[in-house]
């Protein structure tokens, strides 16, 4: 009995093994906890806000962009970038130009602004480098091997001129009804018994299709004979015709400080409220990511440098 009692006890593993066995639970535990790669949070680009959750997005805001253009250390001499495009850009081009060829010397940024239409037709031909968007690219233009790059956010301003009888801010719904050719008369908005004459945008202009496709939700403007467009894409000349009893729209930092004329409120809210309805992103568009033009400035575009330079422009002229 004893020598069978000796066996069965020499019969299961040896100790060693069970320490071996807890210092590999031990050593699975510590790298778990302690050791174990932790998941990189993905940050929205600088100037492009991250819609938190349960807030509503109605501009469809990017709240990724390419990261693929890091701010450069030099820029070869005589680089010389090309851009054209969005009228509503301009604030935003002439800032970047000025940032841009101070940090990097002997370098030259030639902007001209004919509406984005005409500026992604423009860098579809080659002639320029960059093309600056207030809308987004269609799928013909992607197929095209085009590529968009959200560099700011804007807002689409509702305005009348500063003598206008109508004193009261609209609806969105009114908003659309206006513009869509259904309502005609300030009358029926409180105002006096005139036709609200409305100014729109030529189909050229990148803010006539946010606009359509941001307050219309993609429907036609209207054909009523009280809807006049607009030959050319140009902010002033609109802002001339209003008078009395026209109503237009524009990017918010090309009227904010205009004498002229009065934004409308929409829903209660003027575009300086961080819910105002309609807004909007502004793109930079590029064709060829290994032209050392369009790195460059991109790069410095995307920078906190540019971003702060694009903050600093649309702040101060908003004063």
């Amino acid at each position: 009995m004893a020598n069978n009692k000796t066996t069965s006890q020499r019969s299961g593993p040896p100790p060693i093994v069970y320490i071996l066995l807890l210092l590999g639970l031990l050593a699975g535990a510590y790298w778990f906890f302690f050791r174990r790669p932790k998941a990189v949070p993905t940050l929205p680009p600088a100037g492009i806000e991250a819609p938190q959750p349960g807030t509503p997005n109605p501009a469809n805001v990017p709240t990724a962009a390419p990261s693929n253009f890091p701010l450069l250390a030099s820029v070869a001499p005589g680089t010389t970038v090309s851009i054209d495009g969005s009228t509503s850009m301009v604030l935003i081009n002439e800032a970047l130009k000025a940032g841009f060829t101070q940090q990097y010397p002997d370098t030259q940024v030639n902007t001209a602004a004919v509406g984005s239409e005409n500026g992604i037709q423009a860098l579809l031909g080659g002639s320029v480098d960059i093309a600056a968007s207030s809308r987004p690219l269609t799928p013909q233009e992607q197929a095209l091997g085009l590529v968009a790059v959200p560099v700011a956010s804007d807002r689409i301003a509702l305005v009348v001129g500063r003598d206008n009888p109508f004193q009261r801010g609209l609806s969105a719904a009114q908003a659309v009804q206006i513009f869509k050719g259904e309502l005609t008369n300030w009358a029926t908005l409180g105002g006096p018994d005139a036709t609200i004459r409305v100014i729109n945008r030529p189909p050229v202009s990148g803010t006539h299709k946010a606009f359509q496709d941001l307050v219309l939700g993609g429907a036609p403007f209207g054909t009523t004979p009280n809807i006049t467009t607009m030959v050319r894409d140009a902010t002033t000349p609109m802002l001339q015709e209003l008078g009395r009893d026209g109503i237009g729209y524009a990017t918010y930092s090309q009227v904010a400080d205009q004498q002229t004329v009065r934004v409308v409120p929409i829903e209660g809210l003027t575009p300086e409220a961080a819910n105002y309805p309609f807004q909007r992103p502004l793109y930079y568009v590029y064709k060829d990511p290994n032209n050392p033009a369009v790195q460059a400035f991109l790069g410095y575009a995307l920078s906190p440098q540019g971003q702060q330079a694009i903050a600093a422009a649309v702040t101060n002229h908003n004063r």
